[in-house]
């Protein structure tokens, strides 16, 4: 009988080319189907939640997949993680209507991408964080932040290249910035993200917070729907999937 096993996954993103699979990359969707192949003796596609990029971090990546195995469903987090490397794990696993699908029944994601801003280079954060060596203006970053909230065509926000995307249209529900010491996080969740969508987010509030542009400038990069009107994208370490919302 036919179970569909939903799964909570943590990863660090450092070694791997993203999610998805690729022919000639390593990534985290490959070697979670060998290690699930590898106890239920059948091939298994893991669907994911969604497609993270190369250097990316998760903390509550979802995904599922379709087996005919006897392994209780909670017990397949123990069986999973034996067989997976450390940078991957298994948070808990759990059984699922058959028609429960990771990506299309999503409502929502939320990600946080964290900055080091002090004059140093880091070292033992190096992998986690954006390394932003320029004094910022964290309340003038909040501030702009808050014209993010809502539905939006994030034309302006978004990497065009190999994307295939029908509509830019997004809802952001909740957008803020905030520091602890030299540790400044930036918290987004929204109904869904484009290419590259969050890290070019947050690369436009560092101009922000230099003084290139206003906060209230946002409001007219997400109107002219132009790539070349926002900020920089910024590099994938600094970004984590924390939750998916269902």
């Amino acid at each position: 009988m036919k179970k569909n096993i939903k799964l909570t996954i943590e990863y660090d993103g450092t070694n791997y080319s993203g999610w998805q699979r690729q022919k000639h990359s390593i990534t985290i969707q490959q070697k979670l189907e060998e290690a699930i192949s590898s106890i239920t003796g059948e091939y298994c596609e893991v669907i994911g939640s969604s497609r993270t990029d190369a250097g990316v971090h998760a903390r509550g990546f979802v995904g599922n997949f379709i087996t005919k195995s006897n392994v209780p469903p909670a017990k397949f987090k123990y069986a999973i993680n034996s067989k997976l490397p450390k940078d991957i794990v298994i948070r808990s696993s759990e059984e699922v209507p058959l028609e429960f699908h990771s990506r299309f029944d999503s409502k929502g994601k939320k990600y946080i991408y964290t900055v080091l801003n002090r004059e140093e280079p880091p070292t033992i954060q190096r992998n986690y964080v954006y390394h932003f060596s320029k004094k910022l203006d964290v309340n003038s970053m909040r501030q702009g932040s808050k014209f993010f909230i809502g539905a939006h065509e994030f034309d302006s926000f978004y990497k065009k290249s190999g994307s295939t995307v029908k509509s830019t249209l997004r809802t952001i529900y909740y957008c803020d910035v905030e520091a602890e010491n030299d540790l400044i996080q930036f918290t987004v969740i929204g109904s869904g993200f484009l290419y590259n969508m969050v890290r070019i987010m947050v690369g436009t509030l560092i101009e922000v917070g230099i003084g290139k542009i206003e906060p209230r400038d946002i409001e007219k990069i997400l109107l002219a729907k132009n790539r070349e009107k926002a900020g920089k994208s910024l590099p994938p370490q600094g970004l984590c999937l924390h939750e998916v919302l269902y």
